[in-house]
């Protein structure tokens, strides 16, 4: 065997792995991985970003629309932990991921080297950590061992962030090793008696309904999913900014359930006798604080299938605990046996009907219409776009309005934090196109979108398009609309004083357009879609309009009233 350095083998452990990017900021620790991929840049692209955020944001991106582990690679100290938003992301929306940190040389460890610090304890792990697993890499010879063991553990049971320590010397040592095979995801498949309970459960049932996210989805599982619930007739909800589980186009769809939830959606869930949670942890956002499902013990029958042991009667005590990932448990249950004639036919279909009265407008202030752009966008973007949007209000107008095809008719359409991340958009929206070609479309807020707007030029850089449409109202919406909830009038810290989005745009190769009315957005979205290079649209949008649902007036003064 011919030998080699350990950043070269690290790199063909990638190649063995199916990996085509890498995401990152260069980073002196770890010269010798980036010298691997210039001998291997015929086969992976590593892809150069400019801040640590943005980067780990990407390759977060890459793991919820690949289903294998999305890849970055930091250097040590302030690299690891500007990453560390990513794997915090990765970590609580249940996405495939690996961390790589460049690290201090061995003969200087536990000196407080420059930039040293301690990422077990920095990273995890545990359900109240960041990472799945953290690992440093001390031998070469094991390189193979560890990264296999990195996309087994990111990818087996919840899926989620894995971290491995690169000594800055081990990388640089030569070996003999040899990569290890390609690792595929184990599947845990349903207890046949737990499937008969569940058959049970649903025959006593009067008001089913399925809440459908969480990680580990595919396309053959989305399909399974969809023969289940159209054999059951049983109405179907997505989980917190997991939209496009279920296609929204069908019949049985029953709207998402989280942050804004449709008024109908609501009460339907508290009315259902028997909830049907498969693949999402039931956190905070989709259970609207805990309320709509009481913990830990639910009012309804609760049937909870979940790929992960530690997650199962972690929170909620169920019914029926199904341990099982989502392609072998949507197989499974898209096989059971539903008789001739269900009592709830009528109940499904009020369901969905409450979904579309929910994409009924109502009539808010201002020289643009947002219900009417999302429309637009309905009409021009294709049916495989990728939407991805960061953290704010801004995010409900594409959450309410926008109906994802998603992943039943062959792709993943949704990129969107479930941490309530800031800043998540933009890069995830860029990684979208580089890693599909397809059209990416980010929705941002003026405060989101400055999180990491500086990954335009990792866009331009790298021959990637996306379209950015800004939603300026001059404030942190989202914390302005609590402040009012809580002390009205009593304005502090967030307020914003902003740039010039669109002349930024233009400054980092973006063609960038403003937008004052809602006429002017049809004609500079077509545009946008047919041209090369990417596009920024800064849409001025009334401070009034700060839900999908009301104005600010009207929460400062119903605040008001109540003192």
């Amino acid at each position: 065997m011919t030998s080699k350095i350990a950043g070269h083998l690290l790199v063909e452990c990638l190649l063995a792995q199916g990996v085509t990017h890498a995401f990152g900021v260069p980073g002196e620790s770890y010269l010798a991985v980036l010298d691997g991929f210039h001998l291997h840049r015929d086969s992976i692209r590593f892809v150069i970003c400019r801040q640590e955020g943005g980067a780990a944001f990407m390759a977060e991106a890459q793991g919820k629309l690949t289903g294998r582990p999305g890849i970055c690679f930091v250097t040590r100290g302030p690299g690891a932990t500007n990453a560390s938003i990513g794997v915090h992301t990765a970590f609580q929306d249940s996405t495939p991921m690996i961390l790589f940190v460049g690290d201090v040389a061995s003969d200087t460890r536990d000196r407080e080297a420059f930039q040293e610090m301690d990422y077990t304890h920095f990273f995890g792990p545990s359900t109240k950590g960041m990472a799945k697993r953290v690992e440093r890499v001390d031998d070469p010879e094991r390189l193979p061992e560890y990264v296999a063991r990195a996309f087994a553990a990111a990818m087996n049971g919840r899926p989620g962030p894995v971290v491995l320590v690169l000594p800055e010397d081990m990388l640089t040592r030569p070996v003999k090793a040899e990569a290890l095979g390609r690792v595929e995801p184990v599947q845990a498949w349903s207890d046949p008696g737990a499937l008969r309970t569940l058959r049970d459960l649903l025959l006593a049932a009067r008001k089913p309904l399925v809440i459908a996210g969480g990680g580990g989805w595919t396309t053959q599982a989305a399909q399974a999913l969809q023969r289940f619930a159209e054999n059951w007739q049983l109405p179907v909800a997505n989980a917190f900014r997991f939209q496009d589980t279920f296609d929204n186009h069908h019949p049985l769809y029953a709207g998402d359930v989280g942050i804004g939830i449709g008024p109908a959606l609501a009460q339907a869930v508290r009315e259902s006798d028997l909830i049907l949670a498969l693949g999402p942890r039931l956190g905070e956002m989709t259970t609207s604080g805990y309320t709509l499902l009481q913990a830990p013990k639910p009012v309804q029958k609760l049937v909870h299938i979940h790929g992960s042991p530690e997650e199962l009667n972690r929170v909620y005590q169920a019914d029926l605990a199904i341990l099982a990932t989502m392609n072998a448990a949507a197989r499974s249950l898209e096989v059971l046996t539903a008789p001739t004639e269900l009592p709830w036919t009528e109940w499904t279909q009020q369901v969905h009907q409450g979904y579309l009265n929910n994409l009924k407008p109502q009539a808010l202030p201002g020289d643009v219409d947002m219900p009417d752009i999302v429309a637009t966008l309905q009409k021009h973007l294709p049916p495989d776009a990728v939407v991805t949007n960061g953290a704010g209000n801004f995010a409900s107008w594409m959450h309410r309005f926008f109906k994802h095809h998603g992943l039943a008719k062959g792709h993943k359409t949704q990129l969107a934090p479930t941490v309530g991340a800031m800043g998540y958009g933009v890069p995830a929206g860029i990684a979208a196109n580089l890693l599909t070609g397809r059209v990416a479309f980010t929705i941002a807020g003026d405060g989101d979108f400055l999180m990491n707007g500086q990954e335009l030029a990792t866009a331009v850089q790298h021959g990637g398009k996306s379209i950015i449409v800004v939603l300026n109202n001059g404030m942190y919406g989202t914390i302005r609309m609590h402040q009012e909830r809580e002390y009205p009038t009593h304005v502090t810290g967030s307020q914003l004083k902003n740039p010039d989005f669109a002349a930024l745009a233009e400054a980092y190769g973006y063609v960038g357009v403003r937008i004052q009315k809602t006429a002017q957005f049809e004609s500079a979205l077509l545009d946008a879609l047919a041209r090369s290079q990417g596009t920024l649209m800064e849409v001025t949008l009334d401070p009034e309009v700060i839900t999908t649902r009301g104005t600010l007036q009207a929460i400062t003064q119903a605040s008001l009233a109540k003192r």
